[in-house]
């Protein structure tokens, strides 16, 4: 049994609160967040100890690992004061507020020998993961290209003020929208080496971006498109998105749906010639606790077995969210050129 405390019962906390509740290998020692209002009512219908001081919880319960989904400007303050105690981290997405933060924590749980983890929800898809297995076989050919692409309705009007509109403490769609598309990117392709150029535009919000475009360049060389957009409404809710152009084919791929392209005949399993189009439901490994989708709870399970020694600790470590973290402020640094 994996004793496990969440820090931030927000969004994102209370969905990996409710997957770790369900976990059979886990157990809640704390659930700690500043809003009173949030932990009296968990306190009084789910059973948790809560706190409003993660230090308190931490120093009374001693958890093996702990969950981080505060506002990404506390995120290297409190990850570096887990480190030095010891504890396994998983951490919500963007790693943190500036790459200059990560550089320490990188160094720090090297030399612990921690689990770690950021919540990038993707690599656990099934078609991005069908993706990968395609891109590692060259199974179509030399990548030349990508258009790399997400759009959603955060933000369609004037609206009240959060911390996810102010760029100081991580907000805007450069942090939040776009981090998820560069580091899918990194993955499947190529870490991000260099921006061309770049736009990274308001649309309705007074001090962070609502669209960021930009020209790309791969470790591996592969040039493309970066087109993120959270104030387009056409869409019901985030769309991620990826287009690969390659000497033999093509592939064109969301969260739900992989569709790819063989110029030529193919002894590829399940594939032919032309087009093929596979659906997430026929590449997903099945989970136990089902959750907006199955890719939150394999995350979490991915997590719970690194810690159990259980499984290789290689998907989004703080290494791998580090990179991400650098392209993002390339991004904006060009931007402001």
């Amino acid at each position: 049994m994996v004793n496990i405390a969440l820090i931030g019962a927000g969004k994102m906390g209370l969905s990996h609160l409710s997957i770790l509740g369900a976990h059979p290998d886990v157990k809640i020692t704390g659930v700690c967040d500043t809003s009173k209002l949030v932990t009296d009512v968990l306190t009084r219908y789910s059973g948790f100890d809560c706190f409003s001081d993660y230090k308190k919880m931490i120093s009374k319960t001693k958890p093996d690992a702990v969950f981080v989904a505060v506002p990404t400007k506390f995120h290297a303050p409190i990850i570096k004061d887990l480190l030095e105690q010891g504890i396994h981290v998983f951490a919500e997405k963007p790693f943190v507020l500036n790459a200059k933060e990560g550089l320490p924590l990188l160094e720090l749980v090297k030399q612990k020998g921690l689990i770690n983890q950021v919540g990038y929800h993707n690599k656990f898809v099934g078609t991005f993961q069908e993706v990968k297995k395609l891109i590692l076989d060259k199974a179509i050919g030399e990548v030349y290209h990508f258009q790399a692409e997400a759009y959603g309705p955060v933000v369609i009007k004037k609206k009240q003020e959060s911390w996810r509109s102010v760029a100081s403490e991580g907000g805007g769609c450069l942090m939040d929208y776009t981090s998820h598309v560069v580091d899918l990117l990194n993955h499947l392709i190529s870490p991000v080496e260099e921006v061309f150029s770049s736009l990274v535009k308001p649309v309705f919000s007074n001090q962070v971006d609502d669209a960021v475009y930009a020209l790309l360049k791969l470790e591996n060389k592969v040039t493309g498109v970066l087109s993120v957009n959270w104030s387009d409404d056409t869409y019901r809710k985030m769309s991620t998105s990826i287009t690969i152009l390659g000497t033999e084919g093509k592939i064109i791929c969301d969260s739900s749906e992989l569709k790819v392209y063989f110029k030529a005949d193919t002894n590829r399993a399940g594939y032919s010639k032309g087009w093929t189009i596979k659906n997430v439901t026929d590449l997903t490994e099945e989970v136990d606790f089902y959750l907006r989708g199955e890719e939150y709870s394999a995350q979490v399970d991915h997590f719970v077995k690194c810690v159990e020694g259980k499984a290789e600790n290689n998907i989004n470590t703080f290494a791998m969210a580090f990179k991400t973290d650098q392209a993002i402020e390339m991004i904006r640094e060009k931007s402001a050129v």
